[in-house]
């Protein structure tokens, strides 16, 4: 496996290739850069290499790692999240991908108001129907994303999941898609929308390409990056 930065250009380039395979705008899709269980020095790497957007699982990790690392990244919270650890993600984090439940929207929403901060927000969706992953069913999807339009500190952007884990990438894009037409639906109601594009964040390094020809805006890359997980800070 190649450095940090080498690997960087190479997810770049297979990104660019999948959107162009499918007629979308390569610029449209974002690479999140999972840095959970990565050393300072291999964010560094990345960093120098240009990527600014990272996602982390863990609030300590997140917390230690954002105060070394200063401003100018973007940080992610890709990683199920505790009501009662709301305050703390509302501090460190510029968005929150793994809303799934209107309590944690509520203690987000206290929080963001005392600070005077706005978050972007996407809305978990278990849509492969898993008992041990968390998101919302997407059934209930449209009365959360309903729900969420009241809290006026909350930036509703879009919708995440995270498929059965498999072996072939192709079986991943029934799941993709469902995801995708389910945030076509949302946004015909109007639920989402408002506030840009909808984004879509699916597809990991086993199946991102796939995830992006079915409509992924961001994809959340680790092992390919950064090889397999080392130790945290």
């Amino acid at each position: 496996m190649g450095t940090v930065a080498e690997n960087i250009e190479t997810i770049r380039a297979r990104i660019r290739a999948a959107a162009t395979r499918v007629g979308r705008d390569p610029d449209s899709v974002r690479l999140v850069a999972v840095s959970k269980h990565q050393p300072l020095a291999a964010i560094r790497e990345a960093l120098a290499a240009g990527q600014v957007m990272f996602g982390e699982n863990y609030l300590q990790e997140a917390q230690e790692k954002v105060a070394a690392l200063g401003q100018g990244l973007v940080w992610h919270c890709i990683g199920h999240l505790q009501s009662n650890k709301a305050r703390l993600a509302a501090e460190i984090f510029d968005c929150i991908e793994t809303l799934d439940r209107l309590k944690l929207a509520r203690a987000l929403e206290t929080r963001l108001t005392e600070l005077g901060k706005s978050m972007p927000v996407l809305v978990q969706v278990n849509v492969g129907g898993e008992a041990q992953k968390a998101g919302v069913a997407p059934e209930k999807a449209r009365q959360l994303c309903r729900e969420l339009q009241k809290f006026p500190h909350l930036i509703l952007q879009g919708l995440m999941t995270m498929p059965p884990f498999v072996a072939d990438p192709e079986e991943s894009r029934g799941c993709f898609r469902r995801l995708r037409l389910l945030g076509e639906e949302l946004a015909a109601q109007g639920l989402l929308g408002r506030h840009g594009p909808v984004q879509l964040s699916m597809g990991m390094s086993g199946d991102f390409e796939v995830a992006i020809e079915e409509g992924a805006t961001l994809v959340r890359v680790g092992t390919a990056l950064f090889g397999e997980r080392g130790q945290a800070v």
